[in-house]
């Protein structure tokens, strides 16, 4: 039932997408038409006011009737802005708005320098522009004006209001995501839909998606839009024989949005059928990870101590055993410290043991703050006794650890207790084991045990360092101790 409901799902997926593509080149098809006409019927006026600028007698109309003859074409395009024509300067002499025409110098644009450079250039479609006559966003479409000696005579100018575009493509609904876009052939879009002043003139040549409408001509792909980063469904063509690009998108989210619907309703009438048998699955699976969870959650509370949270007796036992092998395997030094809180019964006494306690956080604090390489390890193995296991390390090393450790416990204040830095202090016992394989492995802890000792004998607060190498002639490891005050 679940296959047969995926392979529907996809199905009807694809017929989605196939409606979205046919309805996408029918809009193409229906703006390409339309905006090719208009600008056949601004082309035609151009190529009227070209021929009629040869007429026999024309300079001598007056000028009314010679703007009348020019122009007569013009009132035909919908949204046409100005047009005129220009001698080889850039002057306007004809208008077809005004008699006598207004004043005006356009040899700075750019259609008027591509004639002037070029007389093969036929219909030339410019950039986007803001007219300086009426301050509207126009395009602007000319013709070059040829003397009879073949020189440049000027031209012959017709624009389009953007606002035409507007009107045309609000008549389209193309969803919240949806957009229209005309675009140069180098890249310049003309305008888009929904308007955006900035998105005006923008050129994206070299983008993803323009490359392809510049290579193909003609297609439909999917491809996430450099202007806003939203992926859209693209239909694209040419707009007639005129280099301009035209494209419909469609925001994917918004083409899957009808099949997303079914497939809600198809998912839960399945789920309903399958209910009972996923229910149970559901819950079965539950407990199984709960009881995982748990026993993974009783496996390492069994290896750390509750009140400080440091490794316990049992994981630092345990460590030690695969760390000192590893150091008998690789001839490695193996250290390890022995640290026992001075006189730390008086805290428990005066105070009361939740002040200890507090103690004993601290000292785990300030003791693990003494260490940082992933494999070192700070334990509480007994009541105020704790054990730093250093892999790698030498006496030297060692030693600077366990200077690290005083220096940290000598910060180490409970304000609420009136107890000050300084106050706490701790005897350390540092013994190392250099690797041989014929030091026995039990003497590292007595030794360090010892070393213990001889700090607790000297004045406490201090570390005294086993001097004789880890040996046989020691005995049998002893129990781990809880206290000593």
């Amino acid at each position: 039932m679940l296959l047969v409901s995926g392979l529907m799902l996809l199905d009807l997926r694809q017929d989605a997408w196939d409606k979205a593509e046919q309805t996408s080149r029918n809009l193409l098809q229906v703006i390409e038409r339309d905006i090719a006409r208009n600008v056949e019927v601004i082309d035609l006026t151009l190529r009227a006011a070209q021929d009629n600028l040869r007429m026999p007698g024309l300079v001598k109309l007056d000028p009314d009737m010679r703007q009348l003859v020019l122009f007569d074409r013009a009132t035909s395009a919908r949204d046409l802005g100005v047009m005129f024509v220009l001698d080889e300067n850039g002057d306007v002499v004809e208008d077809a708005a005004a008699s006598p025409p207004r004043k005006g110098n356009y040899a700075d644009r750019d259609y008027f320098q591509a004639h002037k450079a070029n007389r093969h250039l036929g219909l030339y479609v410019g950039r986007p522009i803001v007219s300086r006559l009426t301050g509207e966003r126009m395009v602007n479409f000319s013709r070059r004006i040829d003397k009879p000696d073949g020189s440049f005579g000027g031209l012959v100018l017709g624009s389009l209001k953007l606002s035409y575009f507007g009107h045309l493509f609000d008549q389209i609904g193309l969803g919240r995501e949806g957009a229209i876009n005309l675009y140069l052939r180098d890249g310049t879009r003309i305008t888009r839909h929904p308007y955006l002043e900035a998105d005006v003139g923008v050129n994206i040549a070299g983008s993803r998606t323009f490359d392809r409408f510049a290579r193909e001509g003609v297609g439909t792909f999917v491809e996430t839009s450099v202007r806003d980063g939203v992926r859209r469904l693209y239909t694209f063509s040419r707009v007639g024989d005129l280099p301009l690009i035209l494209n419909v998108a469609l925001g994917v989210d918004e083409v899957e949005a009808g099949w997303r619907a079914k497939a809600v309703v198809i998912g839960t009438v399945v789920l309903v059928l399958c209910g009972f048998t996923v229910a149970l699955s559901l819950l079965f699976g539950r407990e199984l990870r709960h009881r995982a969870a748990m026993q993974a959650e009783l496996a390492r509370l069994s290896l750390t101590d509750a009140l400080t949270g440091l490794p316990n007796r049992r994981r630092f036992e345990e460590a030690f055993e695969v760390t000192r092998d590893g150091a008998r395997r690789t001839g490695r030094p193996l250290s390890l410290l022995v640290v026992d809180a001075d006189h730390f019964k008086r805290y428990n006494d005066r105070y009361g043991h939740a002040v200890g306690d507090e103690v004993l956080k601290g000292l785990a604090r300030s003791l693990s703050a003494a260490v940082h390489r992933p494999d070192d390890l700070v334990a509480r193995v007994g009541g105020e006794e704790f054990a730093i296991l250093l892999p790698d390390t030498d006496g030297d090393g060692a030693m600077r650890i366990a200077g690290k450790g005083h220096e940290a416990v000598a910060r180490l204040a409970v304000p609420s207790a009136g107890i000050g830095a300084g106050a706490v202090t701790v005897s350390i016992g540092l013994a190392t084991d250099h690797g041989s394989a014929q030091e026995r492995p039990e003497g590292l802890y007595q030794a360090a045990d010892a070393a213990l000792y001889e700090a607790k004998s000297g004045g406490r607060n201090r570390t005294r360092c086993d001097p004789g190498p880890v040996g046989a002639g020691r005995g049998k490891m002893h129990p781990l101790r809880l206290a000593r005050g």
